[in-house]
Order: C-alpha cells, then structure tokens, then sequence
C-alpha cells in the first residue's frame, strides 16, 4: 500500500460569501513520486449555483493546476523540480476563484486508480 495525501480543489465565485462547490482533486503519493489533478466542472450545477461565473475561466484555472502537477513550465507556471514542491504550492492558501480545501490522507494500492475513484466520491454527483 502506498500512503498519499489530496485536496480538494474549490470553486468559490464569491469569495466574500465563502460558499463553495468541489471540482477536482490533487494526489501525491511521495513513495511513487506521483502528482497529478483530476477535475470535473458540471457548467449546469455551476450556472444554477453562481449565475454569472465565467466557467472558460475556472477551466483554464484547473488545466493550470494540472500542468503545475506534471511539471510544465512556461508563463505563469512555476519553475519547481519535485513533486513534493510542486504539491506545496498547490496546496498554499489562496484567495482566488480556485481555492484549494485542507489536506488529507490515506493509502492505496494505486494513486491513479485512488485519484478517479476520490473525484467520483468527491466531485462528481451521482
């Protein structure tokens, strides 16, 4: 089994009002070396809860987290060697429209595989 830590990461259109909805995930597993994100935006529930959110925005946002966990560099991404750094700044608090939530742990046999089955249970609505 491996241990890993995620977050969530957050959609708060509203910052002042402090209401949220989940939209992804970031695992790390530091024994494999694995980081990545999972994200999934239902434009529907966005639109009903937060009229007016600009969701190219928010996905452009998320694809950022994306390319931050596989290491992508160019403008705007951050110039962080390990993955352990780069879960670092991910998880740094934000007050932006994408926040990410505390961090938790766990252990599993897969990260991957732990990583689609934590946005089924976290993000996605069933």
């Amino acid at each position: 089994m491996t241990p890993y830590q995620y977050v969530l990461l957050r959609l708060v259109p509203r910052v002042d009002r402090e209401e949220f909805i989940n939209v992804g995930v970031v695992l790390y597993a530091q024994a494999s070396g694995f980081l990545d994100a999972a994200w999934e935006l239902d434009d529907t529930r966005v639109a009903a809860l937060f009229p007016g959110c600009e969701l190219d925005g928010v996905r452009s946002m998320l694809e950022h987290v994306r390319a931050v966990c596989h290491g992508d560099t160019g403008p705007g991404l951050p110039r962080l060697d390990r993955p352990g750094q780069r879960f670092g700044w991910i998880i740094a608090p934000r007050s932006t429209v994408l926040q990410p939530g505390p961090v938790h742990g766990g252990l599993c046999a897969d990260p991957a595989t732990e990583l689609q089955r934590l946005l089924g249970r976290l993000v996605r609505i069933a």
